[in-house]
């Protein structure tokens, strides 16, 4: 035993520490001191550190995410049993870890998502593919309820809200073939939609045609809408070429007075 780690300097440290740890735990359950509480926090603040060092390189600042991490520890102090005969440490992994990703997690959502309705996106996401395989089919809103235990207005409330989560940067390239820059969200910002002046134009025409008369509108719409001559216009009327072009010239002078005023 001479050579074993309990019987060396660094082995009783370690031993003495634990000892030393536990009946601090002991003490912080019987008066939940803070001053024993931020004892505890201290000693324990390079676990806090490692966990979120392990979630580094992921977009968010390491400082945020040990003061998560912290928060974490904190909630692992505040209910460890000694009693259990667990280390503190194993204990308090497993929640640190998961303060840490309900960061991750809060932190994609555009809107804020009841942490319910959050956890029910996740698991109706997961539940899709093992859903599709035993069914050999897509599941429907009520499969998926049945296997969550969820109403069906859930299952689709939870869905829609996943649209809420991770929205684009300005920054994001749009799809461009492959000898050409991608382009960026960004450089949509500002320029006109062609879509939306047609749009304006045809909603002052429609305004513009109640000026007119029902022959006169029967004339714009077969001339201009149907692409028909006015010799055929004027059979369908029963009228002649001339009285059609008459009626046209009126027609289009209306318009072209009130799409004026407008």
């Amino acid at each position: 035993m001479a050579g074993s780690k309990l019987s060396s300097p660094d082995g009783l440290e370690e031993r003495f520490n634990r000892e030393a740890t536990r009946e601090l735990f002991r003490a912080f359950a019987k008066t939940r001191d803070p001053k024993l509480r931020d004892e505890l926090v201290v000693a324990h603040l390079n676990l806090a550190r490692y966990l979120a060092i392990r979630f580094a390189n992921r977009g968010e600042q390491l400082d945020d995410l040990i003061q998560v991490g912290t928060l974490g520890l904190i909630k692992a102090i505040d209910r460890f049993d000694v009693g259990r005969g667990v280390e503190f440490t194993t204990y308090a992994t497993p929640t640190i870890i998961g303060e840490i990703k309900r960061y991750f997690r809060d932190k994609g959502w555009a809107i804020r998502v009841p942490r319910r309705l959050q956890e029910l996106n996740l698991a109706v996401n997961r539940a899709l593919e093992s859903a599709a395989l035993e069914l050999g089919r897509a599941p429907t809103v009520a499969d998926l309820a049945a296997r969550l235990q969820a109403s069906e207005e859930e299952i689709i409330e939870a869905q829609e809200l996943g649209q809420m989560y991770n929205l684009l940067s300005l920054d994001t390239e749009l799809a461009a073939p492959s000898d050409s820059r991608a382009a960026t969200l960004q450089d949509y910002l500002g320029h006109m939609d062609p879509a939306l002046r047609l749009l304006e134009d045809k909603a002052n025409l429609e305004r513009a045609f109640s000026a007119l008369d029902r022959r006169e509108r029967i004339v714009v719409y077969l001339r201009f809408y149907e692409s028909m001559p006015q010799a055929e216009v004027a059979k369908r009327l029963s009228v002649s070429q001339m009285h059609v072009s008459r009626l046209q010239q009126r027609a289009l002078a209306k318009l072209k007075a009130q799409l004026k005023e407008d």
